[in-house]
């Protein structure tokens, strides 16, 4: 999914599966940053918050409702985020430990890292 610049709003996309549970992703932003947030069955489940500055994207926050941790949801919402930087061409910044922690883990996401 591409976010529409003119409106930082973007439509849902499908990410994973849960059994019989449907996982979308959306995307708002504007120009200081935005979140992702992760609907399981329509239900907000989970976030990924960011700031963009200076061509770099800091993820700040993610997070996953207690009932839905262990699932790799928050890896979903990651992902998702890496993705768009990537596309995007922006660098970033993992100011929230999860989102450092999975870079360590992806040595193929690292070269999105700014120094």
């Amino acid at each position: 999914m591409v976010t529409d610049p003119a409106t930082g709003v973007g439509e849902p996309i499908a990410v994973g599966d849960h059994g019989s549970m449907t996982t979308d992703i959306t995307h708002q932003a504007d120009d200081a940053g935005g979140r992702y947030t992760l609907l399981l069955d329509g239900e907000a489940v989970g976030e990924l918050d960011h700031r963009d500055q200076d061509g770099a994207r800091t993820f700040t926050h993610t997070g996953v409702r207690t009932r839905h941790e262990g699932k790799g949801l928050a890896a979903e919402l990651v992902r998702r985020g890496l993705d768009d930087a990537r596309t995007e061409g922006v660098r970033v910044i993992p100011a929230c430990s999860y989102v450092a922690t999975y870079l360590d883990r992806h040595p193929d996401d690292q070269d999105l890292i700014a120094h």
